[in-house]
Formats: C-alpha cells, sequence, structure tokens
C-alpha cells in the first residue's frame, strides 16, 4: 500500500522534473481513489511551482477543476476563491453547481459575490434560492413564468459539452419578398449595440467571431436587409425562444474562446431585452415589466440561405407599437 508521505515525494519529483503528463496520471489516480487532500496538495504545489518558472498551470488547473466537479462540498469550497479557475474551460462557479446543492456548499463558503454567481447556476438547475444570499447580478435567482428552460453545460473529466438550442424547423421559414429587401433608415441605439457587444464578447475578443447590429425605423425585413442580404427566409419564434438563444450565447466562449457560464448569459439575455424597451437605466428591472416588454416585442430568426455553422445567432425583433426594429447577425466558425 503507498504511504501517503511517499505520494507526497511523488508529487514533488513529478513538479521537479516539470512532468505535466505524471501529474496529469497522478491527479486522475487521486480523484478515482478520492483522496481530495492529494489532490488540493498537488494543485497547491503546482501553482507554488510557477515561482520557480516551471508552467505547470494546465496541472493546478485540471485539479480545480476535478475538485469543484467531484469532491465534497467541503473540499470543492476549498478552490472558490478569487484565485482558482482562471484557465478552467467554465467559471468553477458554474461547474461546482453542477453536482452540489447551494445548501450544502454555504457553510464553507463566505458571503461573497461568486457565492451568488453558484447560486444563479443553482436556480438555473431548479434549487430554491434563499433571500439572504447575495445578488451581484441584481435579478431573481428564480426563473419567471415567461422565460425558457435555459440550455445547460455539462462538465465531465473528458471535457464540456454544451448544446445549443433546437434549431428553428425549415418548415416555419417564409422566403422574404426580395423587394421587400430595401434598408430602412438606420438609427443610433447605443444602448442596444453596446448590450449585443457584452453579449457576444468572447466570440469576438477570444474566437473568430464576427457580431453586426442593425436598428432601422421600419420592419424587421428593413433591419435584415440593411446586413446587405440580397436572399432571405425568416421564421417567427416566441420570446422564450429567442431568450434561450441569447442566453446560450452569451454563456458561451463561441468556438474558441472560455466559457462564461449559465448566470452570465441569462443576463446578458435580461441586458438586453431591458435595453430594446429601454429601461437599462432602471435595473435592476421589475421581472413582469421585462416579460410585458419581452411579449410585446416579435421576435424572428433570420436565414440568408448560407451553411449553418453552429456558431450562429441571426434574430430580427420588432418593435410594432414604437415602429422600430433590430437585426443580429453573429457568426463564429471552429
Amino acid at each position: 500500500m503507498t504511504d501517503r508521505t511517499d505520494e507526497v515525494d511523488e508529487i514533488d519529483a513529478l513538479i521537479h522534473r516539470a512532468d505535466l503528463d505524471g501529474l496529469v496520471r497522478l491527479i486522475d489516480s487521486f480523484g478515482a481513489s478520492r483522496q481530495w487532500d492529494r489532490l488540493l496538495a498537488l494543485r497547491d504545489r503546482s501553482r507554488a511551482a510557477l515561482q520557480t518558472g516551471r508552467q505547470l498551470w494546465p496541472a493546478a488547473t485540471l485539479a480545480e477543476y476535478r475538485l469543484a466537479l467531484w469532491a465534497p462540498p467541503d473540499w470543492a469550497a476549498r478552490v472558490l476563491d478569487e484565485d482558482s479557475g482562471r484557465f478552467t474551460i467554465g467559471p468553477l462557479t458554474e461547474v461546482v453547481a453542477q453536482h452540489h446543492e447551494l445548501a450544502a456548499l454555504r457553510p464553507h463558503l463566505a458571503d461573497s459575490p461568486r457565492l451568488g454567481f453558484i447560486a444563479h447556476e443553482r436556480a438555473l438547475r431548479g434549487e430554491v434560492i434563499a433571500d439572504d444570499v447575495p445578488n451581484p447580478l441584481e435579478m431573481p435567482f428564480a426563473l419567471q413564468p415567461w422565460e425558457p428552460e435555459y440550455p445547460l453545460a455539462t462538465y465531465s473529466d473528458a471535457g464540456l459539452e454544451a448544446l445549443a438550442p433546437p434549431l428553428v424547423a425549415g418548415d416555419r421559414f417564409v422566403p422574404i419578398d426580395p423587394g421587400a429587401l430595401v434598408p430602412g433608415s438606420e438609427i443610433d441605439d447605443d444602448a442596444v449595440q453596446l448590450a449585443v457587444r457584452q453579449l457576444f464578447e468572447p466570440w469576438t475578443a477570444s474566437s473568430n467571431g464576427r457580431v453586426e447590429i442593425r436598428c432601422v425605423e421600419g420592419p424587421a425585413v428593413q433591419a435584415i436587409a440593411a446586413h446587405g442580404v440580397r436572399r432571405a427566409s425568416l421564421a417567427p419564434i416566441s420570446a422564450a425562444e429567442a431568450l434561450a438563444w441569447l442566453a446560450w450565447a452569451g454563456a458561451s466562449g463561441g468556438a474558441h474562446g472560455r466559457r462564461r457560464g449559465g448566470a452570465i448569459g441569462r443576463f446578458g439575455a435580461w441586458w438586453l431585452l431591458a435595453a430594446l424597451g429601454d429601461v437599462v437605466d432602471e435595473w435592476p428591472v421589475d421581472p413582469d415589466e421585462l416579460g410585458e416588454l419581452a411579449g410585446q416585442l416579435e421576435w424572428s430568426w433570420w436565414t440568408a440561405h448560407e451553411p449553418h455553422l453552429g456558431w450562429e445567432v441571426r434574430l430580427a425583433v420588432e418593435d410594432p407599437a414604437e415602429g422600430y426594429a433590430w437585426s443580429i447577425s453573429a457568426l463564429d466558425t471552429a
């Protein structure tokens, strides 16, 4: 039987040689045998090795990830600090929320914004959150009746799976009369522009994505035409479907960027909705007011008859009462 002292010596020997492959094998072994204290020690020693010039942050990152994902709440909580998880494939606040209830984690964590983000992630998974939990996003933890069931990420030892919402069925699309594809009179809408840019920031800053937003005085087809397309089709969708796509985009990192998490995705969708309704300055917005606004807008998914890339959001939004429309085209490539 292996002595614990031998295991510490093995960790130190692998770190001295900067043997990443060996450290990964040891991480797998400690996780499989539920030796959380050894796994945390490996994380700490790998992190400390950076002071000596040994680039062992991948080992430290993997150990943090496995602790947050699989360790019991008291051990998982030890990597939920401001210095951990910077290079993990997704935020540890989302990783830990997959298998740990907030009620089990809270005794081991200080009241802080990070606790609030975990609470939002747990709320997305159906946990009822107490009113006294910190709320850095200033939005309800509980999903509202007008919201969709947001797509959630699934973390495993093999990595991350974060499927997009279902594609709009082809039989829902109606071709737009080419004669109607005339750009409307574009207007400046800085609040919506900024909300869209922030929502898709990882796509453009950390990946290969490009995002365009058009705002016109006129119907949705004229906002779509403002992108310069000559041929397009339109499919009406519900506000809930649109919010699911927006939240998925905001949670993701695009094809190559780091995932930001479901809590940030939902917040980004709400913020954009508030921008469309010109109530950002009133944040936190009354949820019922925001839901009413979502229902008053007319939402559509549009296509320019190009191949679907997988990382794509093409939404049109029309405010029939005010006579304005917006069109979003966000594309990223793997």
